[in-house]
C-alpha cells in the first residue's frame, strides 16, 4: 500500500525531474523508493556521497541526511513502523509547537479542547501535521541543488482540525538540498474566514555519533530562558545560568537539558538569516540559521543520548494561553487570506 498522496499545487515552480549537472559534473538527482510499511520516500542526492531521504506520508519528515563522514540526523530504527515520527529526523510542528496546557485554550470567545497526546497524557503536543500524510506539490533540480515541496491543507488533510483550530490553514514546505546544506522553507496561509493564531517549530535530531558524543560542544547565543514547570512555561523569564548558559559553549557529555531559550541576537548574518546555534567537534561543525521570526530555541538531550535537539520555534510553548494573559509569547495571528513565510537552514 502506498501512503503517498500527490496532486495539490498552489505555488508555481519549474517541475524538472531527474538529474541536473553541476559545474564539476557531479549530478544532483531525485529518485523515489519504497520503505517498510508501504511508505514511499524521496531521495535527494548530490552524486558525491551526500543525500537526504524525505517521507511525505509521515509528516513530510526529512528523516535521514547522510554525508561521507556519517549520519547528520538521528532516526529510530522503528521510524516506519512505530508511528511516532516526532522522535526522528526533522518533525514539522504546526500550528503550535510543543504543548498546550491541558489541551485547552480560548479564542475569540470560543473554547477549544484538543486531544491530550503528550507522553504524560495531560497536554496537547506538536500540532496536527507532524504525523499525517502531506501532498507532494513539486520537485526539481536547480543548478547545484535539488528541491522537494509538499503541502498540507487542514480541512482536506485533517478534517478534525476544523473543530480544533479557529481557522482553516494551508502550509507549504520546501526542502532545498545543497549536499552539505539543507534549507527548510515554510509558507503559511489562513484560508479560513476568521483570524488564525499559529506557531511553527522544527524539531531536528542531530546524531551524536557523527558529532562525537563526548567532545561535541554546543553553543546557543541566548541570554534568557523561560522558567518551566512540568514542561510548561510559567510565563516568567530568567537569565540563562548553569547548564542553560550555552553562550560560550558546553560539551554534550556535561549536559542533560530540556530548556526553552530566548532573547537571541537579531542581527542578520549569512544568507540574510540569523545564527541560532552551533555544534562543533574539532574538524566537524553544524550551524543552525533561521529567519528572524524564529525567536525561541529549545535545547533537548533525549534520554537515549544518541541525539542532540536544537529546535527553532516562532513562539514559546503554550503561547495561545500565555498571550491571553498579556505575556509576549510570540503567538502570530493571520487575518483571512493573509500569509507568512519563514526559513531554517542547517549547514555541516
Amino acid at each position: 500500500m502506498n501512503n503517498l498522496r500527490t496532486g495539490e499545487t498552489f505555488c508555481r515552480y519549474n517541475n524538472t525531474r531527474g538529474v541536473g549537472k553541476r559545474e564539476n559534473d557531479v549530478a544532483f538527482s531525485i529518485v523515489e523508493e519504497d520503505r517498510p510499511g508501504g511508505h514511499r520516500v524521496f531521495v535527494l542526492s548530490d552524486g558525491n556521497g551526500c543525500f537526504v531521504e524525505i517521507c511525505p506520508a509521515l509528516g513530510f519528515n526529512c528523516y535521514r541526511w547522510h554525508i561521507p563522514e556519517g549520519e547528520v540526523l538521528y532516526s529510530t530504527p522503528e521510524f516506519f513502523t512505530e508511528n511516532r515520527p516526532t522522535r526522528s529526523g526533522i518533525p514539522i510542528l504546526f500550528p503550535f509547537p510543543n504543548r498546550i496546557r491541558d489541551g485547552r485554550y480560548s479564542w475569540e470567545g470560543k473554547e477549544y479542547q484538543l486531544p491530550l497526546n503528550d507522553p504524560a497524557g495531560k497536554n496537547a503536543i506538536h500540532g496536527f501535521v507532524c504525523q499525517r500524510p502531506w501532498r507532494v506539490a513539486g520537485q526539481g533540480i536547480m543548478g547545484e541543488s535539488a528541491w522537494l515541496m509538499a503541502s498540507f491543507h487542514g480541512s482536506i488533510d485533517a478534517a478534525d482540525t476544523l473543530s480544533h483550530w479557529p481557522a482553516d490553514f494551508r502550509i507549504l514546505v520546501s526542502y532545498l538540498y545543497f549536499g552539505r546544506r539543507l534549507r527548510v522553507a515554510a509558507r503559511i496561509r489562513n484560508v479560513g474566514t476568521r483570524p488564525m493564531p499559529f506557531g511553527l517549530g522544527f524539531h531536528p535530531y542531530f546524531a551524536t555519533e557523527w558529532l562525537g558524543e563526548h567532545q561535541a560542544c554546543m553553543r546557543v547565543p541566548a541570554n534568557r530562558r523561560w522558567v518551566l514547570m512540568d514542561c510548561l512555561p510559567t510565563g516568567e523569564l530568567a537569565p540563562v545560568d548553569g547548564a542553560a548558559d550555552l553562550r560560550t559553549g558546553r560539551r554534550f557529555d556535561e549536559l542533560t537539558l530540556d530548556e526553552f531559550l530566548t532573547d537571541l541576537p537579531i542581527e542578520v548574518q549569512q544568507n540574510k538569516l540569523c545564527l541560532r546555534g552551533t555544534i562543533e567537534n574539532h574538524d566537524r561543525s553544524l550551524r543552525l540559521y533561521t529567519s528572524p521570526d524564529f525567536t525561541e530555541v529549545v535545547v533537548f538531550t533525549p534520554p537515549h543520548r544518541q541525539a542532540i535537539c536544537l529546535e527553532p520555534y516562532t513562539c514559546v510553548t503554550d503561547a495561545v494561553n500565555l498571550q491571553r494573559k498579556g505575556i509576549a509569547a510570540g503567538l502570530r495571528v493571520l487575518s483571512p487570506g493573509e500569509g507568512w513565510r519563514g526559513v531554517a537552514e542547517v549547514q555541516c
